[in-house]
């Protein structure tokens, strides 16, 4: 409207041009003028609006797709919060048989160790606003296909490789077609284990790093308590082991305690300083950092789909654990075990970092499940264990969790055929 108003201005100026009066004639101009200013006014307006929504907007976008730190996955589960549910009954669970399953360690196969009620076996994770898509082994055997798939951690990392094996091993016509690299028997005293699906050309691997970053001998003129240390700005000397993998799965924390580390001599230490007297807390928050700075270096993202799972709370009646109360079913409530101090530093590592990481925020929905750990049922059964969870079990929820962001969430992945995006 106002740029039609300015076209009829300019054309009766033309036609009554030498014949009016100069004041008529200053007016005119006068007009012409205020009506380009208004044009100016308008597009100058206009071409802010649009900087603005693009600078607001385009961020938004960037993040959705390609994911700031913390990845896609993490933002739009943020919105529906799929770390934020509960527990339901669910008959068509377990998924898997553990004793079946050659690559269970016997010490998490609570049932072939005598644990006679099941109770614990048939539940499911349900977000309270979200759907986790159920588990299509064929899929995503398929889906799997030619890729490397590496854990790195401690023995929850180990129990989650498992975890995930046996689940995958259901939809494998030819059991004897999926085997350890190296023929080893699964253990927690070698530091990798490999297991390759040849039907499906893909591994599945594990490497032990209980505290990810390099653990050294003692250094010259330490005092005697000094027995080892943590080299918290170096990464294991294991880690180039651990690049050019599909599917990258970290996790520490349970070693990062006064018994596994000062009460056993093990101190920390940046460049050539011993940090005797470095609280726990802050060494942790400087080997995440080192971590994560190793990882923005090293790892292509384009690639590899880097995931770091948060602490996994245990269930002891006590400080000393000597005593593990196991449930008969889920917990109503997470009694302080769903925050942790290591699960908070990795969220704020990984918020700041510039490449996408995933956080697989699991201690909450853990922090539930008191009925699910070995207890007495392990291969040492003297041994009372409410750190470690009986398989089936927990970690199943957290690889299917994994698998629905996998092949949900990426194009080289995603096949809407195969398996239903999680819904919000």
């Amino acid at each position: 409207m106002k740029i039609a108003s300015f076209n009829r201005s300019t054309s009766f100026s033309r036609r009554s041009l030498g014949t009016t009066s100069p004041r008529v004639t200053r007016l005119s101009w006068i007009s012409r003028i205020f009506h380009v200013l208004v044009v100016m006014v308008s597009l100058i307006s206009f071409t802010i609006a649009i900087g603005c929504g693009y600078i607001y907007v385009l961020p938004s976008l960037s993040q959705a797709f390609y994911g700031d730190g913390t990845s896609k996955f993490n933002d739009s589960f943020r919105s529906c919060n799929v770390f934020d549910g509960s527990w339901v009954p669910n008959d068509s669970y377990p998924l898997y048989n553990a004793t079946e399953c050659p690559f269970v360690e016997q010490g998490f196969d609570c049932l072939g160790n005598g644990r006679t009620d099941k109770d614990y076996l048939r539940w499911r994770w349900k977000p309270k606003t979200s759907d986790i898509p159920r588990f299509n082994v064929r899929s995503t055997l398929e889906k799997l296909r030619s890729k490397r798939v590496v854990f790195v951690g401690d023995s929850m990392s180990r129990t989650q490789w498992e975890s995930l094996i046996c689940l995958l091993m259901t939809g494998v016509e030819d059991k004897k077609s999926v085997s350890e690299v190296n023929g080893n028997k699964i253990t927690k005293r070698i530091r990798f284990l490999g297991v390759r699906f040849s039907s499906f050309n893909f591994t599945i691997e594990f490497f032990r790093s209980v505290f990810l970053v390099e653990q050294g001998s003692m250094p010259r003129h330490a005092p005697k308590r000094v027995k080892s240390t943590l080299k918290l700005d170096k990464l294991d000397n294991i880690s180039n082991h651990w690049v050019n993998s599909d599917v990258l799965i970290f996790n520490t924390g349970q070693w990062w305690v006064p018994g596994k580390l000062f009460e056993s001599g093990c101190y920390f230490q940046v460049g050539n300083s011993l940090k005797l007297g470095m609280p726990i807390s802050t060494a942790f928050k400087t080997a995440i950092d080192t971590w994560a700075s190793w990882v923005q270096k090293n790892i292509n993202t384009n690639r590899t789909h880097v995931f770091f799972r948060t602490f996994e709370p245990s269930h002891w009646s006590d400080q000393t654990r000597r005593f593990c109360n196991v449930t008969q079913h889920p917990l109503s409530e997470a009694r302080g075990r769903d925050r942790s101090l290591f699960s908070d530093t990795v969220l704020e590592v990984v918020k700041n970092m510039t490449v996408p990481v995933t956080v697989l925020d699991i201690t909450s929905m853990s922090a539930l499940r008191s009925d699910a750990h070995v207890g007495n049922w392990s291969d040492i059964p003297l041994t009372p264990d409410c750190s470690h969870w009986c398989l089936p079990g927990v970690p199943d929820m957290w690889n299917e969790i994994v698998l629905s962001y996998l092949l949900s969430n990426y194009d080289e992945w995603t096949d809407m055929d195969l398996l239903t995006p999680v819904l919000c």
